[in-house]
């Protein structure tokens, strides 16, 4: 995939039929002919010597929060450490999965 970048414009040229598929997809919930479309924003970091991944998170879709099978002994807020989303938690409540990472207690 090529992007290519003109002051406010992006452009992705796709070069497999993997990735005309995925920028359908992709291109199919961002669009809503009817309503207003779908925005980006990113989310984390992207520096390329620690992951070539860039995240972003699609707003106005929504998403269903994950857990881990492991609970909280005490009150306490925890954080992910890629988006920098908080959440507090009870004691006995699960630990959310944010950006596909356990949050972690902040205490």
């Amino acid at each position: 995939m090529k992007i290519t970048i003109d002051k406010n414009v992006v452009e992705f040229t796709v070069d497999t039929p993997q990735e005309t598929a995925d920028m359908e997809s992709l291109w199919r919930v961002m669009v809503d002919c009817i309503n207003d479309n779908k925005r980006m924003e990113p989310i984390g970091e992207f520096i390329p010597s620690k992951s070539n991944i860039a995240r972003f998170i699609i707003e106005g879709v929504p998403s269903k929060t994950v857990y881990t099978d492991d609970e909280v002994k005490v009150e306490c807020t925890v954080v992910c450490t890629v988006c920098n989303k908080y959440s507090h938690l009870k004691a006995g409540d699960s630990v959310p999965v944010c950006c596909g990472l356990p949050m972690e207690d902040m205490d």
